[in-house]
């Protein structure tokens, strides 16, 4: 009967355990601080970034080989 006790008791404190480290995740999750949000980036640097862009596939065109239209 003795053994059937400490069962119950070992079962008891591993059922205890898994609650609280479930309930002190929960905690941590809440009150964890929202991530804030990305920077918008301002329309000079927009502008800068598509002219760079553009720049670059002007310069890919140049080094292709010119291909004969499509029939």
């Amino acid at each position: 009967m003795e053994r059937n006790t400490r069962m119950v008791y070992r079962g008891l404190v591993v059922l205890g355990s898994m609650m609280a480290v479930l309930l002190l995740g929960t905690m941590t999750a809440c009150s964890s601080n929202q991530p804030k949000p990305m920077a918008q980036p301002s329309p000079d640097q927009v502008r800068s970034h598509a002219d760079h862009a553009f720049d670059k596939l002007k310069e890919e065109e140049k080094e292709r080989p010119a291909q004969p239209p499509a029939p």
